[in-house]
């Protein structure tokens, strides 16, 4: 397996493969990712600094997914774009032939397998933090495994939570979830994630100090111990 630290201005990735051609073909869909949503920002400013929904129409399918997730999620669409940045490298690394592929991008992370794949879990300074992974079976189709933090890294947040991570098969879409949940978990809430039923998330996870809540069909949760250097910090 080839690791490969890939950094390109905001976005700052580690990219997991089995051959070097696949890490090249992230690295395309990424850049073209970027590219699509930096000239569209050019027009229309306004999509990439407000944090209310927006979902304009537009010919980039990267500002389309992240214009639908800040619909149904209720965030702005740059709450999505680590998640839809990694979910075209990862579609790109399918189109090159890939049958393992993670793109981890700031811990917004889209990957598909065909073994199992132990995704650690970062939440600052919860006892919870760097001892507790999720076990992903094998998947043909990219799954989306993003995490939002008020207490870790440098993304604007709005809550308490120490980690929100929510799984879909619209890694866009689990990006935006995990900021809105983040904005708004707080200890003690009845039903934290009631907003999720019906939304095409498949399960989300909240960690705030010593609360553990979760909901849904996230994959098995083992203990770990995660070795901090591995973590991809910052960036979109």
């Amino acid at each position: 397996m080839i690791r490969e630290h890939f950094e390109y201005k905001q976005t700052i990735t580690t990219i997991l493969a089995d051959d070097q051609a696949h890490i090249e073909a992230a690295k395309a869909g990424m850049l073209a990712a970027r590219g699509d949503l930096e000239a569209f920002l050019l027009s229309d400013p306004y999509f990439g600094v407000t944090f209310d929904p927006c979902d304009p129409p537009a010919e980039s399918r990267t500002v389309r997914r992240m214009g639908a997730a800040s619909r149904l999620a209720g965030v702005g669409p740059m709450a999505a774009v680590a998640g839809t940045i990694a979910w075209a490298g990862a579609g790109a690394m399918q189109d090159a032939g890939a049958t393992f592929g993670i793109v981890d991008n700031g811990g917004d992370i889209a990957l598909f397998s065909d073994r199992e794949v132990r995704v650690g879990i970062h939440a600052g300074a919860s006892p919870f933090s760097d001892r507790l992974a999720f076990l992903v079976p094998p998947q043909e189709e990219i799954l989306g495994i993003c995490t939002s933090s008020a207490t870790v890294g440098p993304s604007i947040s709005f809550g308490v939570a120490d980690a929100v991570c929510v799984c879909s098969r619209n890694v866009a879409l689990a990006d935006a979830w995990a900021t809105s949940l983040c904005n708004t978990i707080r200890p003690g809430d009845d039903e934290p994630f009631a907003a999720l039923e019906g939304t095409g998330v498949l399960g989300a996870l909240a960690i705030i100090g010593e609360t553990f809540l979760t909901w849904g069909a996230l994959p098995e949760i083992a203990g770990a111990t995660i070795d901090s250097s591995l973590i991809t910090r910052g960036g979109y």
